[in-house]
Parts: structure tokens; C-alpha cells; sequence
């Protein structure tokens, strides 16, 4: 019997045996075999991914980000920096004319001889590359007690243009301004009225305003003088801050708003505004 019992404690002492190599192999599998390790892996992935996984991760972030986190547009810009970004002035009895992406040899000294006899001073936004060229108008301009305002040097829409790109081309045009006339402007209106957020900070930061509009004559488009009269008159007002132009591309006809300007400024003087340059209308300094 004991002889018996000695075969049968060796016998389960290989069975065992053998159950235990079987636990050890198991273990080695999971912690170093195909299977399990993955799915460590994947519990550790947010950790140890490198920047270009990182920037993987914050791209689909981004797109769960809500509209309000979006580029700003210029309602928000508006509300946002209301004291910089300016489309209109007090509820006075009070009009701006303001004209754009001149000086040019074709319309400017036209639009001119309507405000000189008149009596009318206005606001130019003037091109720098434009101002360079024809710097004998930009004196004539400043000459005769208008207002001159920056538009940028080569007009572009700065919505597609670095925070550099876009302090490049107001500063070049600030420099040509100050050597014909004589001083730096405060007052900057954007090509297409477009911005973007940083570059509404830095004119902030740097003591300029930011001046768009809230009557377009859409004079622009070639309108005829009834048209371009009609955009203006229909919705100026109070404060209004009117959008004209006093310069063009090649092919671009401003006779429309030249026939209409001396209309424009007999019906609201008859109403009993007063034609103010932007400095007067928002009680700001014409000078940086």
C-alpha cells in the first residue's frame, strides 16, 4: 500500500508541476505577447503620443470646438472692440463723406472740385502705393483741410494676411503719408472693411482706430449718379459714416459718384446735417 502511495504523490507531483509551467507560460503571454500588450498600449496612448499625434488630437478637438471659438467676424469684432472698431458716429446731425483707394489722377481732383465749392471737408482713405506715385494730389488733398486716413499700401484683404504682413502694409503707408504731408494718421480703414482679431488688438495697442461704415454708396460698381444717390440717401442718417470712392482699378468709372456728390450734399443740408470730417465726427485726434 505505501509503495502505492508513493507512486501516486509522485504522479500528482508532476501533475502539478505541469500546471505550474502552464500558470508561468500564460503569464509570460500576457504580459509580453501580441494580445495584451495593444491593449496597453491604447490605455497609455494619450500620454506618450509625440507632438505630431498631439496636433492630430487637437485638430479633432478643434472640430468640436463651438461657433463662438471661431475666428471672430465683425459683428463680434465690433461688439468686441467697440471703442477701436468704428462703422459709425454719434446720433447727431452729423455726416462723414468718406472716399476710398485714392489718389487717383482720374476722379480724385474732380471729387476735389465738388467739395471746394461746397464747402465741404471729407476723409480720404489713400493707398500708399498710390500716395507714392501721385504725391502731388496727397498734398492737395491735405492742402485744401480734408482729413487723410491709411487704406493699407496695395490694398489687399487682410483677413488672408499675417499680423506682420498686415503692420507692414499700414506702417509703409504711415511713412509715405508722414514724408508729403507732414504727419502720421490715426485713422485706418481696412481694404473690403475685412480684419481679423489680432490686427484689431495691435491697432489698439498702437493708438489707432479702425474706421469702416454704415452707408455704402456702392459706388464702386460703376453706378450711375441716380443709383449711387439713391444708396445714400435712402439709409443716411444721424452719425452716418458714408462710403464713396475717389479712386479705381484699371477700367473703373467713378462718374456716377462724381454727378451725385453735389446732390448728395444739397438733400442733407437741407435736412440740416453738417458735413464733418471723421477726426470731428467720433472727437478723435487726426495724428498719431
Amino acid at each position: 500500500m505505501y509503495s502505492f502511495g508513493m507512486k501516486g504523490d509522485f504522479k500528482l507531483l508532476i501533475q502539478l508541476k505541469k500546471a505550474l509551467v502552464c500558470c508561468m507560460t500564460a503569464s509570460l503571454i500576457m504580459v509580453g505577447g501580441t494580445e495584451f500588450y495593444p491593449v496597453k498600449a491604447a490605455a497609455l496612448d494619450l500620454e506618450n503620443r509625440g507632438p505630431e499625434s498631439q496636433g492630430d488630437q487637437a485638430d479633432k478637438k478643434a472640430a468640436l470646438v463651438p461657433a463662438g471659438a471661431k475666428p471672430a467676424d465683425l459683428g463680434e469684432l465690433r461688439r468686441k472692440y467697440s471703442e477701436t472698431f468704428i462703422f459709425r458716429g454719434p446720433e447727431v446731425k452729423q455726416i462723414a463723406l468718406t472716399f476710398d483707394d485714392g489718389p487717383d489722377p482720374r476722379f480724385t481732383p474732380q471729387i476735389l472740385d465738388v467739395l471746394h465749392r461746397k464747402g465741404v471737408k471729407a476723409t480720404f482713405f489713400v493707398v500708399g502705393a498710390r500716395a507714392k506715385k501721385f504725391p502731388g494730389l496727397l498734398r492737395r488733398i491735405h492742402h485744401e483741410g480734408h482729413l487723410i486716413g491709411n487704406h493699407s499700401f496695395n490694398h489687399p484683404n487682410f483677413r488672408n494676411r499675417s499680423i506682420k504682413q498686415f503692420q507692414s502694409e499700414i506702417l509703409r503707408t504711415e511713412k509715405i503719408i508722414q514724408n508729403v504731408v507732414g504727419y502720421r494718421p490715426q485713422l485706418i480703414r481696412p481694404p473690403y472693411g475685412e480684419i481679423k482679431e489680432e490686427q484689431v488688438q495691435w491697432a489698439k495697442k498702437n493708438g489707432y482706430a479702425l474706421v469702416n461704415w454704415n452707408v455704402d454708396s456702392q459706388d464702386w460698381k460703376g453706378i450711375d449718379k441716380n443709383k449711387v444717390i439713391s444708396n445714400v440717401m435712402r439709409t443716411a442718417g444721424p452719425g452716418s459714416i458714408i462710403l464713396q470712392h475717389s479712386g479705381g482699378g484699371v477700367g473703373s468709372d467713378l462718374t456716377g459718384t462724381i454727378q451725385a456728390l453735389p446732390k448728395i450734399i444739397d438733400a442733407l443740408q437741407a435736412q440740416g446735417y453738417q458735413f464733418v470730417d471723421l477726426s470731428e465726427l467720433l472727437h478723435t485726434t487726426k495724428y498719431r
